[in-house]
């Protein structure tokens, strides 16, 4: 009878808000591929309704499963990038973006090249996990790959998951039951869903083509591309024995321009590894670096200097087009992309990151597009020479283009410098200023179309063509429609591009009668609290400075465990926050106290112990030791997670997690403000 009634307060302690939740179990295994080459398989096995991120999360998103494996030197290397399956993706209503995760179980793969006898591999994971209603914060798990007990593989299994670049992370090992339920899953073909997923990155793919396409086309129309289009078909139709040899010439020569550009996709695949480049597409300095080309480029473009590879290289392939046949063919196109580099050069360098953004063989497929429509007017007007009559003769027509390609590049320029500033969180580039420069920018593009501003290469302006007048009013409109950005409009049209609109410097919008920021907008905000925009909520992120204001002022605390990345709690605040009854009570009723679980910055060094949950480790983080609080104190780990206590830190109600309800949130606080004393 004792057991019975000890085993039912056991299952009701874990049914009630208290309950510490551990989600994710994680398992490892080795395969022996050869004898320097291992595999060291991760599986996690999710409890059902709960869902685990992928290593790949797009910028502001959830935090991402990250890996970081730990390599004693000369030991062993990391071969290649540690792989995940397909998944599920889906569009998140919160975030704004699309997302992947894995649900019930899903395998990690890294090899390794062992060069020295070891016997085991360390390693840390970091990853999150949601289900419906609630999300856990950053987790840190160790694992260890046990390398004598491993299988041994006869020959390696193809496998048809996705390959995705992790950044720096590790992992855990707590049992190392048999996983071989899971392997099948590692090799099973991909369906339902995952076939979804594998059509939107075909679909991706045809994007990437599409554009490269147009970008292609775009550099066509420059005065380094264009010209050499009569000149070159002309030497073919003229040369060539007959009109039907100077058509085929024409068409090879076309042929090799596409196969040089493609190669050039090839390479910068095979060297830099298929997905190694969408990490440096997500990478601080590399953003920055990117930033400061794609703004060379842009100036070059505007006429101030012209970027020129060596005359030595132009030299030498033109010695080699003399040659004539085949190779004389492919050293003349190889020639024109030497030559016409100046105009192509900035197109194909920010074509191929933001092909590379996709992973996989965008890259080549950006090339082909771009090729592709370099090479088709050679093919074309040899094939119809009488079309070359029907072409507009040279002039500062293409000057205007190259132009408006310099502005084009300046504008997006800060896209990459806006990325990097999201992800240091330094609040230099935010929303009104991104929009700001881009106003500023098609503004004088603008200007530039309706000939009120010249530049050096331009030729003199008499008047503007319908189509110069034409462009120069898209522009125009383009740039009146981003204006009310600043106010806070969305501007769903390029919602891609500038940061999210609470990254900005005016919560409120810029000239709103409530003031620039929400400091500014009031005076009376206690020290080491700040007002939650648009809401005007009262908040602290320190406990102790919090605790300290509310008995200043008599009343109770709201402890609101949150997260950076939390989807339920952003959907709390939008949804049931702002319903003018729960709006007052948080303003006048109670004093909010906002602990971010997920805070990477560093704790003080005065602040830094020992973790009581995990002995041996150090709280190096503000997020982790509100995490800390939260699992002892009130034997939880999900987010949201609110309480409502009085100055001694005792409840004055049950906690609650995700309550969407807004009478119930209401009831609740109601419940819990009529029992604080003063």
């Amino acid at each position: 009878m004792r057991k019975t009634i000890l085993l039912i307060v056991l299952l009701l302690s874990f049914l009630g808000h208290g309950q510490v939740l551990d989600p994710v179990k994680w398992n490892t295994t080795v395969e022996k591929l050869s004898d320097k080459e291992y595999k060291l398989v991760s599986t996690a096995s999710i409890q059902q309704g709960w869902h685990l991120y992928s290593q790949n999360v797009p910028e502001n998103g959830p935090i991402p499963t990250t890996f970081k494996y730990d390599v004693v030197k000369g030991s062993f290397k990391l071969n290649g990038t540690t792989a995940e399956k397909e998944g599920h993706i889906i569009e998140d209503p919160i975030f704004r973006m699309k997302i992947k995760y894995f649900e019930n179980s899903t395998v990690f793969e890294q090899r390794i090249l062992v060069s020295s006898k070891i016997s085991s591999v360390k390693a840390v994971v970091e990853f999150m996990v949601c289900d419906d209603s609630r999300c856990m914060p950053p987790t840190e798990v160790d694992l260890i790959f046990n390398l004598e007990k491993a299988k041994i593989i006869a020959q390696p299994i193809t496998s048809t998951q996705q390959t995705t670049v992790i950044s720096d992370s590790i992992i855990k090992e707590k049992d190392t039951a048999s996983i071989e339920q899971h392997e099948n899953n590692t090799i099973k073909p991909i369906v339902s869903n995952d076939v979804k997923a594998e059509n939107k990155k075909e679909n991706g793919l045809l994007g990437i083509f599409f554009i490269a396409f147009l970008s292609g086309f775009a550099a066509l129309l420059t005065p380094c591309v264009f010209p050499m289009i009569p000149m070159t078909v002309s030497f073919f139709t003229k040369q060539s024995q007959n009109k039907a040899v100077g058509i085929k010439n024409a068409i090879i020569y076309g042929v090799c321009i596409i196969v040089i550009y493609v190669l050039l996709g090839t390479a910068v695949t095979g060297i830099f590894g298929a997905d190694a480049l969408n990490a440096l597409a997500t990478n601080v300095w590399f953003n920055i670096i990117f930033f400061l080309l794609l703004v060379i480029f842009a100036v070059s473009f505007l006429g101030a200097f012209e970027i020129m590879l060596p005359n030595s290289w132009s030299n030498k392939v033109d010695s080699q087009a003399d040659r004539g046949g085949l190779v004389g063919i492919f050293f003349m196109a190889l020639a024109l992309a030497i030559v016409s580099f100046s105009c192509t050069g900035p197109i194909v360098g920010t074509l191929l990151v933001q092909a590379a953004s996709k992973g996989g063989i965008a890259p080549i497929i950006g090339m082909f597009g771009f090729s592709l429509a370099i090479a088709l007017p050679f093919a074309l007007f040899a094939a119809f020479p009488g079309w070359l009559n029907s072409l507009p003769k040279s002039g500062g027509w293409l000057n205007t283009v190259k132009v408006v390609l310099g502005f084009l590049e300046l504008a997006l320029a800060f896209k990459f410098l806006s990325q990097a500033d999201l992800v240091m969180q330094t609040h230099l580039l935010e929303r009104e200023v991104f929009l700001a420069i881009w106003i500023a920018v098609f503004g004088t593009l603008a200007l530039y179309l309706f000939g009120k501003i010249t530049l050096p290469h331009d030729s003199p302006l008499n008047h503007i063509s319908v189509g110069r007048l034409s462009l120069g009013l898209v522009v125009l409109s383009f740039t009146i429609y981003m204006i009310p950005g600043l106010w806070g409009a969305p501007l769903n049209l390029i919602s891609a591009f500038p940061p999210p609109q609470d990254y900005s410097e005016s919560p409120y919008g810029v000239g709103s009668s409530k003031g620039g920021s929400p400091a500014s907008a009031h005076t009376d905000v206690p020290e080491g609290a700040h007002l939650l925009a648009p809401h005007d909520i009262v908040a602290f992120d320190d406990y102790d400075k919090g605790l300290a204001y509310a008995k200043k002022v008599g009343k109770p605390v709201m402890l609101d465990f949150t997260g950076w990345a939390c989807v339920n709690c952003r959907k709390m605040e939008q949804n049931v926050w702002p319903d003018p009854k729960i709006l007052s009570m948080l303003k006048n009723d109670v004093v909010l106290i906002s602990l971010y679980v997920d805070d990477k910055r560093d704790l003080a060094s005065s602040e830094v112990v020992e973790s009581k949950l995990r002995p041996g480790k150090q709280l190096k983080y503000i997020g982790q030791k509100w995490s800390e609080l939260q699992t002892i104190k009130y034997k939880a780990n999900s987010q949201p997670f609110y309480v409502l206590m009085d100055h001694s830190g005792e409840n004055l109600t049950e906690p609650v997690a995700y309550t969407p309800n807004i009478e119930e949130f209401q009831s609740w606080l109601k419940k819990g403000v009529s029992q604080f004393k003063k």
